[in-house]
């Protein structure tokens, strides 16, 4: 197993340095120093890679662009202390999209059940998806007959997943409006 490098305080000092002068090698090493210890350290939070190295990237983006804010003597603990807020923000945005997700989920769990019960309601379900606009009615077929996860859907959209869960959320306020409104 390979020995991580370990700078001496002046040298990591001094890089620090270089880099809020806008030293772009400095930088690098500076990412090349911290990326293992800063990953493991991530992952271990999240226990996921794919999140872990997201986490990192944000981190190291916060770090150009505050790294003026940093006094090199304390560059490492402010480093660490950027990540853990970074996890404390992801870890909130987790719970918020949890709880829309359950509740969205709740919300919808009657109509399917009506519409796989009774072919009357599954026509006006129909009929009624049709008067919704194209994008709101795509977007309920895609995550409810398609089963696409909000986060497929995100993805495909090429949109944020809070803003793929508003628009779920929207079409479902509609189309119930609609179905009520109906005289079927």
């Amino acid at each position: 197993m390979k020995k991580r490098e370990m700078a001496s305080p002046e040298k990591i000092e001094d890089i620090v340095l270089l880099a809020r002068n806008g030293d772009k090698q400095a930088f690098s090493r500076l990412v090349d120093i911290y990326s293992t210890r800063l990953f493991s350290y991530l992952y271990r939070l999240t226990y996921n890679r794919d999140d872990a190295s997201e986490l990192l990237g944000e981190l190291f983006l916060k770090m150009v662009e505050k790294i003026g804010s940093c006094r090199p003597e304390t560059f490492e603990p402010w480093l660490f202390r950027m990540a853990s807020n970074l996890f404390t923000d992801y870890l909130r945005s987790k719970k918020r999209r949890e709880k829309m997700l359950a509740n969205i989920e709740e919300q919808v769990e009657p109509e399917t059940q009506l519409s796989n019960k009774n072919d009357v309601m599954a026509d006006k379900l129909t009929r009624q998806l049709q008067r919704l606009e194209p994008e709101t009615a795509e977007i309920i077929v895609m995550r409810y007959y398609s089963q696409l996860s909000f986060e497929e859907m995100a993805q495909m959209r090429n949109e944020p997943i809070g803003t793929v869960l508003s628009k779920v959320h929207r079409g479902l306020e509609k189309l119930r409006q609609l179905m009520e409104e109906s005289d079927d």
